[in-house]
């Protein structure tokens, strides 16, 4: 059995809450509730969700790619 992309996804935004929240991965990986697709894959049932506050303005002119 294998993870299906949207479980990925829900791992990875599982990490980056983490990170942003500088909390435990652990709870959150825990509490996932699983089910298996079509095609035998897992997917996340309960995958994590939160708000991002736009706490910054960017100050910086850029020109060209940058």
């Amino acid at each position: 059995m294998k993870l299906s992309n949207q479980a990925m996804g829900a791992i990875m935004m599982a990490l980056q809450k983490s990170l942003l929240e500088q909390s435990d991965i652990v709870p959150v990986l825990k509490s996932f509730d699983f089910q298996v697709n079509k095609n035998e894959e897992l997917n996340v049932k309960n995958p994590p969700n939160f708000k991002v506050a736009n706490t910054t303005e960017e100050t910086k002119n850029t020109t060209g790619s940058d």
